[in-house]
Protein backbone atom coordinates (compact mmCIF):
# COMPACT_ATOMS: atom_id res chain seq x y z
CA UNK A 1 0.00 0.00 0.00
CA UNK A 2 1.27 3.49 -0.82
CA UNK A 3 2.35 5.87 1.93
CA UNK A 4 -0.18 8.45 3.13
CA UNK A 5 1.69 11.31 1.41
CA UNK A 6 1.20 9.62 -1.96
CA UNK A 7 -2.40 8.67 -1.20
CA UNK A 8 -3.22 12.29 -0.35
CA UNK A 9 -1.76 13.70 -3.54
CA UNK A 10 -2.81 10.97 -5.97
CA UNK A 11 -6.18 9.79 -4.65
CA UNK A 12 -8.40 11.80 -7.01
CA UNK A 13 -6.01 11.79 -9.96
CA UNK A 14 -7.53 9.72 -12.76
CA UNK A 15 -11.08 10.18 -11.49
CA UNK A 16 -12.24 11.82 -14.72
CA UNK A 17 -14.96 9.55 -16.06
CA UNK A 18 -15.25 11.67 -19.20
CA UNK A 19 -11.77 10.40 -20.18
CA UNK A 20 -10.36 13.83 -20.91
CA UNK A 21 -7.22 13.08 -18.97
CA UNK A 22 -7.87 15.90 -16.50
CA UNK A 23 -5.53 15.65 -13.51
CA UNK A 24 -7.70 17.86 -11.29
CA UNK A 25 -10.89 16.23 -10.04
CA UNK A 26 -13.95 17.18 -12.12
CA UNK A 27 -16.57 19.27 -10.37
CA UNK A 28 -20.16 18.18 -10.99
CA UNK A 29 -22.81 20.72 -9.97
CA UNK A 30 -25.78 18.78 -11.32
CA UNK A 31 -28.49 17.88 -8.82
CA UNK A 32 -30.29 15.56 -11.26
CA UNK A 33 -28.96 12.71 -13.39
CA UNK A 34 -30.57 11.08 -16.42
CA UNK A 35 -31.61 7.46 -16.19
CA UNK A 36 -30.69 5.19 -19.14
CA UNK A 37 -34.09 3.50 -18.89
CA UNK A 38 -36.79 2.31 -16.52
CA UNK A 39 -35.18 0.71 -13.50
CA UNK A 40 -31.70 1.68 -14.72
CA UNK A 41 -29.20 4.05 -13.11
CA UNK A 42 -25.73 5.41 -13.77
CA UNK A 43 -25.12 5.12 -10.01
CA UNK A 44 -26.19 8.73 -9.54
CA UNK A 45 -29.87 9.64 -9.30
CA UNK A 46 -30.26 12.77 -7.17
CA UNK A 47 -27.72 14.99 -5.41
CA UNK A 48 -28.97 14.33 -1.89
CA UNK A 49 -28.31 10.64 -2.45
CA UNK A 50 -24.86 11.03 -4.03
CA UNK A 51 -22.86 13.14 -6.45
CA UNK A 52 -19.73 12.15 -8.41
CA UNK A 53 -17.54 14.72 -6.65
CA UNK A 54 -18.77 13.76 -3.20
CA UNK A 55 -18.30 10.07 -3.96
CA UNK A 56 -14.61 10.67 -4.73
CA UNK A 57 -14.17 12.66 -1.50
CA UNK A 58 -15.93 10.10 0.66
CA UNK A 59 -13.78 7.28 -0.70
CA UNK A 60 -10.69 9.36 0.11
CA UNK A 61 -11.88 10.05 3.66
CA UNK A 62 -12.43 6.34 4.30
CA UNK A 63 -8.96 5.48 3.02
CA UNK A 64 -7.28 8.16 5.14
CA UNK A 65 -8.93 6.96 8.36
CA UNK A 66 -8.53 3.24 7.53
CA UNK A 67 -12.29 2.76 7.50
CA UNK A 68 -14.86 1.12 5.24
CA UNK A 69 -17.26 4.00 4.54
CA UNK A 70 -16.88 7.78 4.56
CA UNK A 71 -19.56 10.47 4.63
CA UNK A 72 -19.07 14.16 3.83
CA UNK A 73 -21.56 16.50 5.49
CA UNK A 74 -22.25 20.20 5.81
CA UNK A 75 -20.38 20.95 9.07
CA UNK A 76 -18.69 19.38 12.06
CA UNK A 77 -21.90 19.65 14.05
CA UNK A 78 -23.78 18.00 11.17
CA UNK A 79 -21.31 15.11 11.47
CA UNK A 80 -22.04 14.77 15.19
CA UNK A 81 -25.78 14.96 14.56
CA UNK A 82 -25.58 12.36 11.80
CA UNK A 83 -23.81 9.92 14.12
CA UNK A 84 -26.02 10.43 17.17
CA UNK A 85 -29.30 10.53 15.29
CA UNK A 86 -28.30 7.29 13.56
CA UNK A 87 -27.40 5.39 16.72
CA UNK A 88 -29.16 6.85 19.76
CA UNK A 89 -32.81 6.27 20.67
CA UNK A 90 -35.14 7.46 23.41
CA UNK A 91 -34.30 6.03 26.82
CA UNK A 92 -30.73 5.14 25.87
CA UNK A 93 -27.49 6.46 27.33
CA UNK A 94 -24.03 7.41 26.12
CA UNK A 95 -20.79 8.17 27.94
CA UNK A 96 -18.61 11.11 26.95
CA UNK A 97 -15.22 12.41 27.97
CA UNK A 98 -15.69 15.60 29.96
CA UNK A 99 -13.57 18.17 28.09
CA UNK A 100 -14.98 18.82 24.63
CA UNK A 101 -15.81 21.47 22.11
CA UNK A 102 -18.58 23.54 23.69
CA UNK A 103 -20.93 22.94 20.76
CA UNK A 104 -20.84 19.21 21.51
CA UNK A 105 -22.13 19.85 25.03
CA UNK A 106 -24.81 22.16 23.65
CA UNK A 107 -25.91 19.37 21.30
CA UNK A 108 -25.83 16.76 24.08
CA UNK A 109 -28.01 18.91 26.32
CA UNK A 110 -30.43 19.46 23.44
CA UNK A 111 -30.94 15.78 22.64
CA UNK A 112 -31.19 14.97 26.35
CA UNK A 113 -34.07 17.45 26.63
CA UNK A 114 -35.84 16.75 23.33
CA UNK A 115 -35.07 13.09 22.63
CA UNK A 116 -34.87 11.62 26.14
CA UNK A 117 -31.26 10.54 25.62
CA UNK A 118 -29.10 10.69 28.73
CA UNK A 119 -25.36 11.11 28.93
CA UNK A 120 -22.71 10.53 31.57
CA UNK A 121 -19.42 12.41 31.76
CA UNK A 122 -16.08 10.72 32.39
CA UNK A 123 -12.70 12.33 33.11
CA UNK A 124 -10.94 10.59 30.21
CA UNK A 125 -8.24 9.06 32.41
CA UNK A 126 -9.55 6.39 34.80
CA UNK A 127 -10.43 3.28 32.79
CA UNK A 128 -12.08 1.53 35.75
CA UNK A 129 -14.31 4.54 36.25
CA UNK A 130 -15.20 4.30 32.58
CA UNK A 131 -16.23 0.68 32.94
CA UNK A 132 -18.39 1.57 35.94
CA UNK A 133 -20.25 4.22 33.93
CA UNK A 134 -21.22 1.82 31.12
CA UNK A 135 -24.53 0.04 31.70
CA UNK A 136 -27.01 -2.00 29.67
CA UNK A 137 -28.54 1.19 28.23
CA UNK A 138 -25.20 2.64 27.10
CA UNK A 139 -25.00 2.57 23.31
CA UNK A 140 -22.05 4.83 22.58
CA UNK A 141 -18.76 6.13 24.00
CA UNK A 142 -17.76 9.58 22.73
CA UNK A 143 -14.11 10.67 22.98
CA UNK A 144 -12.31 13.82 21.94
CA UNK A 145 -8.52 13.67 22.11
CA UNK A 146 -6.64 15.94 22.44
CA UNK A 147 -9.48 17.68 24.21
CA UNK A 148 -10.72 21.16 23.50
CA UNK A 149 -9.48 23.42 25.03
CA UNK A 150 -7.36 21.89 27.82
CA UNK A 151 -5.49 19.47 25.52
CA UNK A 152 -6.15 16.36 27.60
CA UNK A 153 -4.86 13.11 26.03
CA UNK A 154 -7.06 9.99 26.17
CA UNK A 155 -5.79 6.47 25.48
CA UNK A 156 -8.18 5.40 22.70
CA UNK A 157 -6.96 1.81 22.63
CA UNK A 158 -7.50 1.23 26.35
CA UNK A 159 -10.88 2.93 26.27
CA UNK A 160 -12.03 0.82 23.32
CA UNK A 161 -10.87 -2.36 25.06
CA UNK A 162 -12.67 -1.45 28.29
CA UNK A 163 -15.87 -0.39 26.54
CA UNK A 164 -16.09 -3.39 24.21
CA UNK A 165 -15.33 -5.78 27.07
CA UNK A 166 -18.14 -4.30 29.16
CA UNK A 167 -20.51 -4.19 26.18
CA UNK A 168 -19.42 -5.80 22.87
CA UNK A 169 -22.12 -3.86 21.00
CA UNK A 170 -21.14 -0.40 22.19
CA UNK A 171 -19.99 2.05 19.51
CA UNK A 172 -16.74 3.86 20.29
CA UNK A 173 -16.59 7.17 18.44
CA UNK A 174 -13.64 9.58 18.37
CA UNK A 175 -13.48 13.22 17.31
CA UNK A 176 -10.13 13.34 15.49
CA UNK A 177 -10.31 16.99 14.43
CA UNK A 178 -7.24 18.22 16.35
CA UNK A 179 -4.71 15.65 15.09
CA UNK A 180 -6.12 14.56 11.72
CA UNK A 181 -5.28 11.20 10.08
CA UNK A 182 -1.65 12.32 9.81
CA UNK A 183 -1.03 11.98 13.54
CA UNK A 184 -3.83 9.68 14.75
CA UNK A 185 -5.97 6.88 13.32
CA UNK A 186 -8.58 5.98 15.97
CA UNK A 187 -9.95 3.02 14.01
CA UNK A 188 -6.53 1.36 14.24
CA UNK A 189 -6.80 1.77 18.02
CA UNK A 190 -10.19 0.08 18.25
CA UNK A 191 -12.68 2.89 17.55
CA UNK A 192 -15.76 2.11 15.49
CA UNK A 193 -16.35 5.62 14.13
CA UNK A 194 -14.22 8.69 13.49
CA UNK A 195 -15.67 12.20 13.22
CA UNK A 196 -14.06 15.40 11.93
CA UNK A 197 -14.91 19.01 11.71
CA UNK A 198 -13.41 19.14 8.23
CA UNK A 199 -13.64 22.92 8.44
CA UNK A 200 -10.43 22.72 10.45
CA UNK A 201 -7.24 20.83 9.48
CA UNK A 202 -8.72 18.75 6.67
CA UNK A 203 -9.91 21.92 4.93
CA UNK A 204 -6.98 23.92 6.22
CA UNK A 205 -7.63 27.29 4.57
CA UNK A 206 -10.46 28.84 6.59
CA UNK A 207 -12.70 28.75 3.52
CA UNK A 208 -14.73 25.52 3.83
CA UNK A 209 -17.52 24.55 6.25
CA UNK A 210 -17.64 20.75 6.30
CA UNK A 211 -17.78 17.63 8.44
CA UNK A 212 -16.88 13.98 8.02
CA UNK A 213 -17.94 10.64 9.48
CA UNK A 214 -15.94 7.46 8.82
CA UNK A 215 -17.04 4.01 9.95
CA UNK A 216 -14.95 0.94 10.65
CA UNK A 217 -17.51 -1.50 9.25
CA UNK A 218 -19.76 -1.47 6.23
CA UNK A 219 -22.70 -2.61 8.40
CA UNK A 220 -22.39 0.56 10.47
CA UNK A 221 -21.84 2.53 7.30
CA UNK A 222 -25.19 1.36 5.92
CA UNK A 223 -26.96 2.69 9.02
CA UNK A 224 -25.22 6.05 8.66
CA UNK A 225 -25.91 6.17 4.93
CA UNK A 226 -29.64 5.54 5.36
CA UNK A 227 -29.85 8.33 7.92
CA UNK A 228 -27.84 10.74 5.75
CA UNK A 229 -30.14 10.17 2.79
CA UNK A 230 -33.14 10.68 5.08
CA UNK A 231 -31.91 13.80 6.91
CA UNK A 232 -30.01 15.32 3.99
CA UNK A 233 -27.14 17.22 5.64
CA UNK A 234 -24.83 16.39 2.72
CA UNK A 235 -21.83 18.47 1.64
CA UNK A 236 -22.36 20.49 -1.53
CA UNK A 237 -20.26 19.64 -4.63
CA UNK A 238 -18.10 22.77 -4.62
CA UNK A 239 -17.14 22.32 -0.97
CA UNK A 240 -16.35 18.67 -1.73
CA UNK A 241 -14.06 19.80 -4.53
CA UNK A 242 -12.36 22.36 -2.30
CA UNK A 243 -11.85 19.74 0.39
CA UNK A 244 -10.34 17.30 -2.11
CA UNK A 245 -7.96 20.06 -3.19
CA UNK A 246 -7.02 20.81 0.42
CA UNK A 247 -6.35 17.18 1.32
CA UNK A 248 -3.54 17.06 -1.25
CA UNK A 249 -1.38 19.19 1.05
CA UNK A 250 -2.57 17.87 4.43
CA UNK A 251 0.70 16.06 5.22
CA UNK A 252 2.77 19.14 4.41
CA UNK A 253 0.55 21.47 6.37
CA UNK A 254 0.36 19.22 9.43
CA UNK A 255 4.16 18.99 9.57
CA UNK A 256 4.38 22.79 9.74
CA UNK A 257 1.50 23.10 12.21
CA UNK A 258 3.26 20.55 14.39
CA UNK A 259 6.67 22.23 14.28
CA UNK A 260 5.15 25.64 15.03
CA UNK A 261 3.04 24.21 17.85
CA UNK A 262 6.03 22.51 19.45
CA UNK A 263 8.12 25.67 19.13
CA UNK A 264 5.50 27.88 20.79
CA UNK A 265 4.86 25.34 23.55
CA UNK A 266 8.57 25.24 24.31
CA UNK A 267 9.11 28.99 24.50
CA UNK A 268 5.84 30.39 25.89
CA UNK A 269 6.50 29.17 29.47
CA UNK A 270 9.55 31.45 29.57
CA UNK A 271 7.46 34.60 29.13
CA UNK A 272 6.48 36.81 32.02
CA UNK A 273 2.72 36.96 31.81
CA UNK A 274 2.22 33.28 30.99
CA UNK A 275 1.08 31.28 33.98
CA UNK A 276 0.83 27.79 32.42
CA UNK A 277 0.98 26.16 28.98
CA UNK A 278 -1.19 23.19 27.96
CA UNK A 279 0.19 21.19 25.03
CA UNK A 280 -0.58 17.58 24.09
CA UNK A 281 2.96 16.99 22.76
CA UNK A 282 1.90 16.85 19.13
CA UNK A 283 0.17 19.04 16.57
CA UNK A 284 -0.55 22.73 16.21
CA UNK A 285 -3.05 23.26 19.05
CA UNK A 286 -2.09 24.56 22.49
CA UNK A 287 -3.54 26.68 25.24
CA UNK A 288 -2.06 28.93 27.89
CA UNK A 289 -3.20 30.94 30.88
CA UNK A 290 -2.40 34.62 31.10
CA UNK A 291 -0.99 35.40 34.52
CA UNK A 292 -2.68 37.65 37.05
CA UNK A 293 -2.08 41.29 36.24
CA UNK A 294 -2.43 40.82 32.48
CA UNK A 295 -5.56 41.95 30.65
CA UNK A 296 -7.01 39.56 28.08
CA UNK A 297 -8.64 42.27 25.97
CA UNK A 298 -5.42 44.31 25.81
CA UNK A 299 -3.57 41.15 24.77
CA UNK A 300 -6.02 40.47 21.94
CA UNK A 301 -5.94 44.04 20.68
CA UNK A 302 -2.14 43.96 20.65
CA UNK A 303 -1.88 41.00 18.27
CA UNK A 304 -0.43 41.79 14.84
CA UNK A 305 0.12 38.36 13.20
CA UNK A 306 -2.39 36.21 15.06
CA UNK A 307 -6.09 36.86 14.45
CA UNK A 308 -8.64 36.80 17.25
CA UNK A 309 -11.17 34.45 15.64
CA UNK A 310 -13.29 31.41 16.47
CA UNK A 311 -11.80 28.54 14.52
CA UNK A 312 -8.62 26.51 14.15
CA UNK A 313 -6.55 24.42 11.77
CA UNK A 314 -6.17 26.96 8.98
CA UNK A 315 -3.07 28.39 7.34
CA UNK A 316 -3.45 31.58 9.37
CA UNK A 317 -2.68 31.47 13.10
CA UNK A 318 -5.73 32.14 15.28
CA UNK A 319 -6.37 32.97 18.93
CA UNK A 320 -9.61 31.97 20.64
CA UNK A 321 -10.86 32.73 24.16
CA UNK A 322 -12.98 29.63 24.89
CA UNK A 323 -14.86 31.06 27.87
CA UNK A 324 -16.51 33.74 25.70
CA UNK A 325 -16.49 31.96 22.33
CA UNK A 326 -16.50 28.18 21.87
CA UNK A 327 -17.65 27.32 25.43
CA UNK A 328 -19.78 30.33 26.35
CA UNK A 329 -22.99 28.26 26.54
CA UNK A 330 -21.60 26.17 29.39
CA UNK A 331 -22.35 27.20 32.96
CA UNK A 332 -19.71 29.16 34.83
CA UNK A 333 -19.49 26.32 37.35
CA UNK A 334 -18.83 23.75 34.65
CA UNK A 335 -16.20 25.93 32.98
CA UNK A 336 -14.46 26.45 36.31
CA UNK A 337 -14.40 22.69 36.92
CA UNK A 338 -12.64 22.15 33.60
CA UNK A 339 -10.26 25.09 33.98
CA UNK A 340 -11.88 27.12 31.20
CA UNK A 341 -11.33 30.47 32.84
CA UNK A 342 -11.47 33.92 31.26
CA UNK A 343 -7.67 34.05 31.06
CA UNK A 344 -7.38 30.76 29.14
CA UNK A 345 -6.11 31.43 25.61
CA UNK A 346 -6.40 28.78 22.89
CA UNK A 347 -3.81 28.95 20.12
CA UNK A 348 -4.05 27.48 16.63
CA UNK A 349 -0.51 27.68 15.26
CA UNK A 350 -0.68 28.30 11.53
CA UNK A 351 1.88 28.07 8.77
CA UNK A 352 3.75 31.35 9.31
CA UNK A 353 7.38 31.65 10.38
CA UNK A 354 7.76 30.39 13.95
CA UNK A 355 9.89 33.33 15.09
CA UNK A 356 7.29 35.81 13.84
CA UNK A 357 4.57 33.96 15.73
CA UNK A 358 6.55 33.88 18.94
CA UNK A 359 7.50 37.54 18.65
CA UNK A 360 3.85 38.50 18.12
CA UNK A 361 2.73 36.64 21.24
CA UNK A 362 5.60 38.08 23.25
CA UNK A 363 4.84 41.70 22.39
CA UNK A 364 1.09 41.26 22.82
CA UNK A 365 1.53 39.63 26.25
CA UNK A 366 3.99 42.32 27.32
CA UNK A 367 1.56 45.03 26.25
CA UNK A 368 -1.26 43.41 28.23
CA UNK A 369 0.33 44.08 31.61
CA UNK A 370 -1.84 46.30 33.80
Amino acid sequence: MAHIDTILVQASNGSDDAKTGAVSTPLYFSTAFRHPGLGESTGFDYARLQTPTRAILEKQLAVLEHGSDGFAVSSGMAAIDLLFSSLMHSGENFVSSDDLYGGSFRYFDDIAKKDNVSYTLWDGQDEQALADKINDKTQLLWLETPSNPTMKIIDIKKCAEVAHKKNPNIIVAVDNTFLSPIFQNPIDDGADVVVHSATKYLGGHNDILAGAVITKSHDLGEIIDYNLVTRGQVLDPFSCWLLLRSLKTLHLRMARHDSNGRFLAKHLPKFAGVDKVLYPGLGGMLSFYLADGYDTDKFLKGLKVFSFAESLGGAESLITIPSIQTHHDMSQERRDQLGITDNLVRVSAGLEDQDDLLADLKQAIKGAKV
